[in-house]
C-alpha cells in the first residue's frame, strides 16, 4: 500500500447511534422487536447499548447531558436490520402497530425491503440483504 492510500480511519463500522427522547421506552421497543430481554432497571442516561450480534454496535442516546441537542429524525433509513423472510418481518412489525413508511419493495427473487419508524420517528429498514 502506498502512502497516498494510508489513513488512520479503519474500514470498520464501530456502532450506530440512535437518538431517542425516552431511553427506557426505546430500550423496551428495540428489545421487543429484536426478541431480547431488557432489564429496564439497568437503563441509565445518557446511553444504552442494545446487545446485538456482529461487529457493529447499536447505541441508544437520549442526550441527557446535552440541553442544546435538537432531535431531527431523518425521513430516510438510518440503518437496516437483516431479515431472512421479508413477509414474516413485515407481518411482525405490523402486528406491533408500528408505523410502516414504505411498503415492501422487491428486486428480483431474493432482495426486498420495507421501512418503518421507531417511537422517535427514526426510519429503519428491514432488508433481506
Amino acid at each position: 500500500m502506498n502512502n497516498s492510500n494510508q489513513t488512520p480511519i479503519k474500514n470498520t463500522m464501530g456502532g450506530v447511534f440512535i437518538h431517542v427522547s425516552d431511553l427506557k421506552k426505546s430500550v423496551e421497543w428495540y428489545s421487543n422487536i429484536l426478541g431480547i430481554e431488557a432489564n429496564l432497571d439497568k437503563v441509565k442516561s445518557p446511553v444504552y447499548n442494545i446487545p446485538v450480534t456482529g461487529s457493529t454496535g447499536l447505541t441508544l442516546d437520549d442526550h441527557a447531558f446535552d440541553p442544546t441537542f435538537i432531535h431531527r429524525p431523518s425521513p430516510n433509513p438510518i440503518f437496516n436490520f437483516l431479515v431472512d423472510n421479508i413477509d414474516a418481518a413485515y407481518d411482525f412489525i405490523k402486528s406491533k402497530d408500528i408505523e410502516i413508511v414504505r411498503e415492501i419493495e422487491r428486486v428480483g427473487e431474493n432482495f426486498a425491503w420495507f421501512n418503518f419508524k421507531d417511537p422517535d420517528g427514526n426510519v429503519i429498514m428491514a432488508c433481506t440483504g
